[in-house]
């Protein structure tokens, strides 16, 4: 099965999930299965609708404690780099040059790892 099959199904499934209990929170599935549930989302780039979805629940369990705001925070990049927009934490990357992350661009550039901090990520070289 190619790589686009898989995640269009995984997508569709977790479509699924979401209709009938929301965002898979922590408490519901513990945390592996809240991750498995933000990689599919994460991958479904060609099911943007979801993507979305998925956005909008998983800011409310961020904002409940049930879901990690890292995730949230790259979740919400890869929706904004495939609309188009720049992304906001700088998650996404666009290329490696010389082993350095190249991200694509992002909103006020010199304040990323302000906000990659607020979220719990690493913060990016300079």
């Amino acid at each position: 099965m190619t790589y686009r099959r898989v995640t269009t199904r995984n997508a569709d499934r977790l479509t699924e999930i979401m209709d009938q209990y929301g965002w898979p929170t922590v408490t519901l599935v513990g945390e592996e299965g809240a991750r498995r549930a933000w990689l599919v989302a994460q991958h479904a780039d060609r099911q943007l609708d979801v993507q979305r979805r998925a956005l909008r629940l998983m800011e409310e369990a961020v904002a409940a404690g049930e879901a990690d705001p890292g995730m949230l925070a790259m979740l919400r990049d890869r929706v904004l780099v495939n609309e188009g927009h720049e992304q906001i934490c700088g998650s996404q990357i666009a290329d490696v040059r010389d082993g350095v992350p190249i991200p694509w661009p992002c909103q006020d550039p010199a304040h990323v790892n302000r906000r990659r901090a607020e979220a719990g990520l690493d913060p990016l070289p300079v």
